[in-house]
């Protein structure tokens, strides 16, 4: 097949896609951590998961 024209060559592809239902407050949280930071709803997601995952990892950790 080969690489598609235009695909951007990276070695960790983000190419697992994840659709969620929120409610109107919580898209408002979203969108205004989007235009405060400069980072796209995505970006705003895989920050999070980190920032509960590193919290996860400091709990057994006392």
């Amino acid at each position: 097949m080969g690489i598609k024209k235009g695909t951007k060559l990276t070695s960790n592809p983000k190419d697992i896609l994840y659709q969620i239902r929120v409610d109107k407050e919580t898209d408002d949280k979203v969108k205004a951590i989007c235009e405060k930071e400069g980072i796209s709803r995505s970006d705003v997601v895989r920050q999070g998961i980190n920032l509960k995952y590193k919290s996860l990892e400091n709990v057994g950790r006392k």
